[in-house]
């Protein structure tokens, strides 16, 4: 292969992940997928070892990890963080428009028809963690510690529930993982990669991080701003999903279902809709920002929702891409990694029950359109959005018959 090429423009970063944007269906894995087949194969910003090395930075951070690779690759391509916040608008930007207008004209979607639509887009959402699920175990929770850890965190988020619980899992398994998932360290790299990024700017970021995590809290609690409450929910959610973008849907649903800001039944079917279209499964904020109550909503509730979940995964990433090369060799880092996100699939199997089974399986054909969908995207391997036309048209030929 070529050596990666030398550094581009803004633009052209912007071009290319919106091209991604519109193009990149199946999930944060095929994600990854589709960035290495454009940006590393066929436009050479990278080489392989490189990229490879990125993912695992990316991957080893809370955040959206596609989401974050991207961002990543726009500061390297453009020499800068315009560049990656050019990379963050053109993956971004197209689906959540899509699902904001849909948030929007959801309430003039009414009858039989639209009733079952919503419906099968609930038994979506329950096929896609299942496959989540499945996936995430086999990889995350190979041994048995790493299973004790996962059922551990089943237990007490059924025992202390809420956004509490989750969290408190989060913690509890990283502990854990310090003691019980040692191993040899991965070998580094030989050589580091290289980004624009000074220490001092990566130090500011990760300050600003922990600023907004343990600020914006406090600056809900004494400010009566609907606008101040809702980037808080967001933010604190964004900022605690390790394992994948899947895992913002308990965090998200404790947030907004449980403190009365977001309807269940809406919220099971923007979950739905959101496997329908490209691009980060981040942008489900989009659709809620937009739903939610009370105001802001519509665009300036999708706006803030929208940033507010991106913002802490982007600011890690950033601040850690001058010292990846030294984190990566450190076996206690590596441990602790390892037992949070064994408790991550612990949290996914607690929210495949509730919110989602108790939310959308109401009978024998509910389990059975649930079971298909996840037949077909574990066994078939069918594109997620083919799933999603499947099981909306079952749920409105349920409803119609």
């Amino acid at each position: 292969m070529a050596p990666p090429r030398g550094p581009g423009t803004v633009a052209e970063v912007f071009v290319a992940f919106l091209k991604l944007g519109l193009t990149s269906f199946g999930g944060p894995i095929a994600h990854l997928g589709y960035f290495r087949d454009e940006l590393v194969r066929r436009r050479r910003w990278i080489d392989d070892a490189g990229y490879a090395d990125l993912v695992a930075l990316c991957q080893f951070l809370p955040g959206p990890a596609s989401s974050q690779v991207g961002f990543a690759l726009g500061i390297l391509r453009a020499n800068g963080l315009l560049g990656g916040l050019a990379a963050w608008a053109g993956f971004t930007v197209p689906s959540a428009l899509v699902l904001a207008a849909f948030a929007m004209g959801a309430a003039a979607f009414t009858g039989p028809a639209a009733e079952g639509f919503l419906h099968g887009l609930k038994l979506v959402a329950v096929a896609v963690v299942a496959q989540a699920i499945w996936g995430m175990a086999r990889s995350l929770t190979p041994d048995r510690a790493r299973g004790g850890i996962a059922l551990g965190a089943v237990f007490l988020i059924v025992f202390v529930g809420g956004s509490l619980g989750q969290v408190g899992a989060i913690l509890a398994g990283g502990l854990a993982g310090l003691v019980l998932c040692r191993a040899p360290p991965a070998a580094a790299p030989a050589a580091a990669l290289r980004f624009p990024v000074t220490r001092r700017a990566g130090f500011a970021a990760l300050g600003l991080f922990a600023a907004l995590l343990i600020l914006s809290p406090v600056a809900a609690a004494l400010v009566a701003d609907g606008g101040v409450r809702l980037f808080d929910a967001f933010y604190r959610s964004g900022a605690l999903v390790f394992g994948g973008g899947h895992v913002v849907l308990p965090l998200l649903q404790a947030e907004l279902v449980g403190g009365g800001r977001v309807d269940e039944q809406a919220f099971l079917a923007g979950y739905g809709l959101t496997q329908a279209v490209p691009g980060p499964l981040f942008t489900f904020a989009a659709y809620l920002g937009a739903v939610a109550g009370p105001a802001p909503n519509g665009i300036g509730g999708a706006t803030i929702a929208l940033a507010a979940v991106f913002l802490p995964g982007l600011l890690l990433v950033y601040g850690a891409l001058p010292f990846w090369h030294q984190l990566r060799g450190r076996a206690g880092a590596q441990a602790a990694m390892r037992g949070a996100n064994a408790a991550v699939v612990g949290i996914l199997g607690a929210a495949l029950y509730h919110p989602l089974w108790t939310g959308a399986v109401a009978g024998e054909v509910d389990f059975a359109l649930a079971l298909a969908g996840f037949l077909l995207l574990t066994v078939w391997a069918a594109p997620p959005w083919i799933v999603v036309l499947l099981l909306a048209a079952a749920g409105m030929a349920v409803r119609l018959a």
